[in-house]
């Protein structure tokens, strides 16, 4: 499978056992970002597939915007294509928006999923989210961000490339209608912290447009929820 048309898995996995577990970084990251101090948790108990979406980090370009629909494509292939009949799908801010569209439109492929710290609707984030958005620029994005990705790809041009385009993707975001959200009939966790850009009052909503979804809200802010355990 072409890396152009597919993410790429980037982590050693166990032994199989039971469904797999796919990880889905959040934007402007590598899979080392948001989940480094718990894969080895997963790993511990689990066979993961961490992947790196179009653009990021490993996984090469193409010519055209990065989406959450065909970012959720690309998990689709790339479970196909490792002969994965269904998996678990834990996706964090933009990875979670993904996860929901991997939810939405292959649901025979999604056995449970994690949807944490993002968002459906516009309403739904912290008002000073979008404003960072409007003046996001490659010269304000965090340094962290850019360390990790220059440690797995060292094309300084290609990390700006990424960041333009999750900035325009998150520029023009938009609403997923509720109906589309209502389709979701995999087991859902959605899981923010007490100090997340995501609104309460969004979360709890979503648990009542999931059939069965449950919520959990914990210590932290965005990214800090996924300290490793002690």
């Amino acid at each position: 499978m072409p890396r152009s048309t597919a993410s790429t898995c980037t982590t050693k996995c166990t032994v199989a056992r039971g469904v797999p577990l796919v990880l889905l970084h959040g934007g402007g990251s590598t899979i080392e970002v948001t989940f480094s101090r718990v894969l080895p948790v997963f790993a511990g108990a689990r066979r993961v597939i961490a992947l790196e979406e179009q653009a990021h980090g490993r996984t090469t370009d193409r010519d055209a915007p990065v989406a959450f629909e065909s970012s959720a494509d690309d998990v689709a292939a790339l479970l196909r294509y490792l002969k994965v009949d269904k998996a678990d799908v834990f996706g964090f801010s933009n990875g979670a928006s993904v996860a929901l569209q991997v939810a939405i439109r292959h649901p025979l492929l999604v056995r449970k999923m994690v949807f944490a710290s993002s968002i459906t609707k516009r309403a739904g984030a912290q008002p000073q989210l979008w404003e960072f958005m409007k003046q996001a620029n490659f010269s304000n994005m965090p340094q962290p961000l850019k360390d990790a990705f220059l440690r797995v790809n060292p094309d300084v041009q290609q990390l700006k490339t990424m960041h333009d385009k999750d900035a325009a993707r998150m520029r023009s975001f938009k609403d997923v209608p509720d109906d589309s959200v209502r389709s979701v009939h995999a087991p859902t966790l959605i899981v923010l912290g007490d100090q997340d850009i995501v609104k309460h009052e969004h979360a709890v909503e979503l648990t009542r447009l999931i059939s069965g979804a449950r919520l959990l809200i914990l210590p932290g802010g965005h990214g800090t929820i996924l300290a490793k355990p002690s």
